[in-house]
């Protein structure tokens, strides 16, 4: 009877050691991050991890190369954005561009016409160099992936566009407007699609979607009445009408002067 009593109570110190043991066990564990390492894989023409990475890329980049390098027209000589004070070659192109393919999108789906483009100098981000025009040109202009949009702006807004042009002094892309900066630094003689500018007038103007949101601190775009996104790239613009002409044209109009 004695040891049948230690057997019991042996046991009951068994279990409760079993049942100790699972709380802890199973319990939540909480790890914590002591050190991180890293190792740089090159991936080189003389590594010997590059041939099977190269086989598996060089149809796809054959590919995309071959339609970037595709001839879509010839350039005359080369336009730059560095030259010209007001205005330059390829701001004036890239204007003219913009607001001709995107009033043919602009007319059949509203039944309106854009009255003109403005774009900002930095967009530009390469030359249009003398000689063959490519598919790869239109990215290195315009790599970003900006679309275009049009902004029906009050006379007042249009006005503040002028200010802003003036303050900034650089040349950026315009088309469908002109003006003349008097000496009190202000515009005058306005003309938009060569008529006298109304500020009670409502205007449709083409611009990219970071400037409408006031990029570049274009507020006035911010104030516009309504909003058209016309899902057209500017890069799209650029190799539609790439693909349209024979030879690029050397837009050399002034459309700001200085009394």
């Amino acid at each position: 009877m004695v040891k049948l009593k230690k057997y019991n109570r042996f046991l009951k110190l068994f279990v409760i050691f079993l049942t100790v043991f699972s709380i802890f066990s199973c319990s939540h564990k909480t790890y914590n991050v002591n050190k991180v390492e890293g190792k740089q894989l090159p991936v080189t023409q003389n590594s010997a991890e590059t041939p099977e990475i190269e086989k598996f890329i060089k149809p796809y980049r054959d590919h995309i190369n071959k339609d970037l390098d595709s001839v879509l027209a010839y350039c005359p000589e080369t336009l730059d954005k560095s030259t010209g004070k007001w205005q330059t070659t390829i701001g004036n192109l890239m204007a003219d561009v913009t607001l001709k393919q995107g009033n043919k999108v602009f007319k059949i789906r509203e039944k309106k016409e854009i009255d003109l483009c403005f774009l900002n100098h930095g967009g530009i981000r390469a030359i249009l160099p003398k000689g063959n025009v490519t598919t790869r040109s239109a990215f290195e202009i315009m790599p970003f992936e900006n679309n275009m949009v049009v902004l029906a702006l009050k006379g007042e807004q249009i006005l503040e566009m002028t200010a802003y042009i003036i303050k900034e002094k650089k040349p950026h892309p315009l088309s469908g407007m002109t003006f003349t900066i008097a000496k009190d630094n202000t515009a005058k003689n306005i003309l938009i699609q060569g008529k006298p500018f109304d500020v009670n007038k409502t205007y449709y103007v083409a611009t990219n979607d970071y400037l409408a949101n006031g990029g570049d601190s274009m507020y006035f775009f911010a104030k516009n009445i309504q909003k058209y996104d016309m899902n057209y790239k500017l890069r799209n613009v650029l190799i539609d009408y790439f693909k349209e002409v024979d030879t690029i044209p050397v837009p050399r109009d002034i459309r700001i002067t200085e009394e």
